[in-house]
């Protein structure tokens, strides 16, 4: 039986299954965003490394030149220190210092202050917040030392803010030069540097000692996502969307009419039911046609008229109907003593049938689960579907009638080709279809139609089976027309098999009471 459970899940399944492309679509497009950002971000802080590196090129250039003076007068050498500045694009100062002492500056000549080695990251580069000419604007400074003298450059502030806001503006590229560290707006602070949210990178210079960090911050993976790759999140949905349909026309496939009677055919959910065929006459049971009923788990016992027709349609009806004649001898076998010798079986087949010779293994095996001769087999040929003549349906017929097995026309007068399967094959009964029964004192015409079929049977030597016999008028009245078995609601209904098997029993009882009761006195 379906359970909620199972229908919720069925029902959440497709958009499972649309939202997976959805999901791995966009986590493959977040790691390709974020693989693209910290290329960019590398090879950001590449680029700012190299012009860095170009910049302390040109002002260590000035130092260097700038050295073999250090130690002589300010007042000699002053000119020099100005000529660097004016030559060299990026140079804002320089200095000289001699035994610790900043003596001579560009900016002002003669000029004295202690230079402290110690703020100088490995005693050559120093990132200053500003000084006393430039308070609170930074600035980089480059000293080289020879002995008791040394040269000092520095690079303005600005040209260092240049770089780090020239290649990416939403990088976050940040100067480090021992623990201070200069972002793109100028701001030199002394401690840690911040690690970007996204991407972060760093890369330190092999020249001079210095580092640059780049990243970028929180939302930057969904900006580029948004920004860069909507035709492919487009494609994802499209694609998504694709998989959630396919999901759900498998579903619906799954529960299809044919999926259902596969899953009831494993299941073997198909039952026989029995209604008895009763002789003219004694009207005592001569057979049974054994009828397909569906046990449905969830919707319980399900009328032929609902799935027999879609099971033709589909070839389905082969297997169910080899699955109803070996349940029918399975519950039949071990009462086959209480049935009557040569007691009738019917079976429906159809024109699917008799394509293919295995309905010969399929009776063979049916008769071989009872005694020999006590039940006689008789095969119901429908109608609703045109059987071809062919070399297998000529095989199989001689093959049925070599086991003894009888073919009956089911519902004669309605199909589409009755009279020339009577020409084409080896027909042994006619059954009348209950539509003609029916009309047995109301409809004239159908009443001649019901007499035509009985002489066209007599005249042919075949037996005459009448269904849907429902009162006694009828009965009567296909008495009185020789018609040699009747069959309906009148004698009996369908019945299940453990009913079947019951009424055959009380049969027999009775039947053993009337042959033991004492035959009456004479007077």
């Amino acid at each position: 039986v379906q359970q909620r459970p199972y229908r919720l899940w069925r029902t959440l399944l497709p958009w499972l299954v649309g939202a997976l492309p959805i999901v791995c679509g966009t986590l493959i497009l977040y790691w390709q965003a974020e693989r693209e950002l910290h290329g960019r971000s590398e090879d950001s802080a590449q680029q700012v490394t190299a012009q860095f590196e170009r910049i302390l090129d040109n002002i260590s250039a000035a130092a260097k030149e700038l050295l073999p003076l250090a130690g002589q007068p300010c007042e000699t050498e002053k000119l020099a220190l100005r000529d660097q500045v004016t030559r060299r694009a990026f140079v804002r100062s320089t200095n000289l210092e001699y035994r610790g002492e900043l003596y001579c500056s560009s900016l002002f000549g003669s000029y004295s202050e202690p230079v402290l080695a110690n703020n100088y990251f490995h005693g050559t580069l120093w990132l200053m917040s500003g000084n006393s000419v430039t308070p609170g604007h930074p600035l980089l400074v480059y000293r080289i030392t020879e002995s008791e003298g040394g040269a000092i450059s520095t690079v303005d502030g600005d040209h260092l803010t240049n770089a780090l806001r020239l290649f990416d503006p939403d990088n976050r590229l940040i100067l480090q030069v021992g623990r201070y560290w200069m972002d793109e707006n100028g701001r030199v602070v002394d401690g840690p540097v911040p690690t970007a949210e996204v991407a972060a990178a760093q890369v330190t210079s092999t020249h001079y000692p210095f580092s640059i960090h780049s990243g970028y911050g929180a939302g930057k993976v969904g900006q580029l996502m948004r920004s860069e790759f909507p035709a492919l999140f487009a494609l994802f949905v499209i694609l998504g969307a694709m998989a959630g349909v396919t999901c759900y026309w498998q579903l619906r496939r799954a529960t299809s009419p044919r999926a259902e009677l596969q899953r009831a055919i494993e299941a073997n959910e198909f039952v026989p039911y029995f209604q008895p065929v009763v002789r003219c006459g004694d009207y005592r049971w001569a057979g049974v046609e054994v009828l397909m009923r569906w046990q449905h788990p969830r919707d319980g016992l399900v009328r032929p008229d609902l799935f027999i027709p879609y099971a033709e349609h589909t070839g389905q009806i082969v297997p169910m109907t080899r699955q109803l004649m070996q349940r029918t001898a399975e519950l039949l076998a071990p009462v086959a003593n209480t049935l009557g010798d040569g007691f009738h079986i019917g079976i429906n087949i159809t024109a699917d049938h008799c394509q293919d010779l295995a309905l010969l293994d399929d009776c063979k095996a049916f008769l071989g689960a009872l005694p020999k001769g006590r039940v006689r087999l008789t095969l119901e040929l429908t109608e609703r579907k045109l059987i071809t003549p062919s070399e297998v349906t000529q095989a199989l017929f001689a093959g049925l009638h070599d086991l003894d097995v009888q073919i009956a026309l089911d519902d004669f007068g309605t199909g589409q080709s009755s009279l020339a399967y009577l020409r084409q094959f080896q027909i042994d009964y006619l059954k009348i279809d209950q539509s003609f029964v029916a009309m047995i004192g109301v409809d004239a015409l159908s009443l001649h139609i019901l007499d035509s079929i009985i002489e066209l049977s007599s005249k042919l030597g075949l037996g005459i089976v009448a269904e849907g016999v429902e009162n006694e008028a009828q009965r009567d009245y296909l008495a009185q027309h020789n018609v040699d078995f009747l069959q309906g609601y009148l004698f009996a209904r369908p019945m299940s098999a453990e009913a079947f098997i019951q009424a055959l029993e009380a049969q027999r009882l009775v039947q053993v009471t009337v042959h033991k009761a004492p035959a009456p006195l004479n007077g």
